[in-house]
């Protein structure tokens, strides 16, 4: 079985030949040591995985065919990711586990205490894009560009429930029994937590459900982490037969 998969914005079916991007031609052939016949796998987030054979393999471009397809396409549960940005490294970190772990959609928020003014909402895209051809997924979440928390609030959805871990709230992790499935969003802060604003305004949300993530306070690219576990464990595609 092949073992190099690439994402292909491109409609997947049998005998199709599609061009390579430039970069991808580069990544397989000056770094993977691929070439013509060899087989890789593709994905386009709508159409499952197939096995694609290279036909055409040169430095800057190529083309490939798709010849079966390996696996049918799977997508996430509609759960959405808000987390104001932080340093560079683990912001990263924070959209390539968001995008490992299956949310749907990734929103970078700002909030009164956010540090980063603007993010490179195209790099971050891409690190969602190499996470799900890492991990096996067939689906890649949307990133967002930065949105101030404010105004995502004014035009939410109240039919969306938000899951708000909520840093002040240290103590017995809560588990999500009771609560039903649907379209959810998780809300990670940044370092240096939410405004008294801000907390005034999520408390008084009814679509709002604050959660503790245990006895210590968690960093946000941790929190991040633990609180998809939480919500995927209990609302969400882990308890698939």
């Amino acid at each position: 079985m092949a073992k190099i998969r690439l994402f292909i914005d491109h409609p997947l079916a049998l005998g199709q030949g599609i061009a390579l991007s430039s970069d991808q031609a580069h990544y397989l052939s000056s770094v993977m040591r691929q070439g013509p016949g060899d087989e890789i796998l593709l994905f386009n987030g709508r159409d499952g995985e197939w096995l694609a054979r290279i036909e055409r393999l040169a430095k800057r471009n190529g083309e490939v065919a798709p010849v079966a397809q390996t696996a049918p396409q799977m997508n996430p549960p509609d759960l959405w990711l808000l987390f104001a940005p932080i340093k560079k490294a683990r912001t990263d970190f924070i959209v390539e586990k968001a995008a490992e772990m299956g949310a749907a959609r990734i929103l970078p928020v700002q909030t009164e205490f956010t540090n980063s003014e603007r993010i490179r909402q195209d790099r971050l895209q891409a690190h969602a894009i190499e996470a799900a051809e890492q991990c096996g997924g067939t689906y890649v979440p949307e990133v967002t560009d930065l949105t101030p928390l404010s105004r995502l609030l004014d035009r939410w959805d109240a039919g969306r429930r938000i899951l708000w871990a909520d840093e002040s709230r240290v103590g017995p992790a809560r588990t999500l029994a009771g609560l039903s499935q649907g379209p959810w969003a998780v809300l990670i802060g940044p370092e240096g937590g939410f405004s008294d604003s801000e907390r005034r305004r999520l408390s008084g949300m009814d679509c709002v459900t604050p959660i503790s993530l245990g006895p210590r306070i968690l960093r946000a690219d941790t929190a991040a982490v633990a609180s998809l576990a939480l919500w995927q464990s209990e609302l969400g595609d882990w308890q698939r037969d």
